[in-house]
């Protein structure tokens, strides 16, 4: 096990970010003040928290502390292989271990149901 703390950020939970949670906030301040406190948003969940509430996608994309994940091949092809749709498929998919991040990484979640039967660990930042 590792020190540092991995969070990904569902679509839910950018657009919560985007309408102000302080739970969120205080993860995205240390995501980028704390050192081992890494943030990210999976470039399919960003699509789709932008379509929920437009802008939210150049208001994440500008933060310092957030890495924004692109659909590389092995992306698309686990994205492909899932029916739940591109956005839970590619956060799910970067949340798992990676030689970067040999722990995995939590799924940050307004919607915490939508996450029930996978392999994840969640964070709930829901209401």
């Amino acid at each position: 096990m590792t020190d540092a703390l991995h969070v990904v950020l569902d679509d839910t939970a950018m657009v919560a970010a985007g309408r102000g949670s302080i739970l969120l906030s205080r993860l995205i301040h240390r995501a980028h003040a704390e050192p081992g406190w890494f943030l990210y948003a999976p470039a399919c969940a960003l699509v789709e928290a932008d379509r929920a509430r437009p802008g939210t996608a150049e208001h994440m994309a500008a933060l310092p502390g957030l890495t924004v994940l692109d659909l590389d091949l092995p992306a698309v092809l686990a994205v492909a292989g899932d029916t739940a749709g591109w956005a839970i498929a590619h956060t799910a998919y970067v949340a798992q271990p990676t030689p970067e991040r040999p722990d995995g990484a939590r799924v940050a979640t307004a919607a915490a149901d939508e996450w029930k039967g996978r392999p994840v660990r969640v964070l709930d930042v829901g209401p």
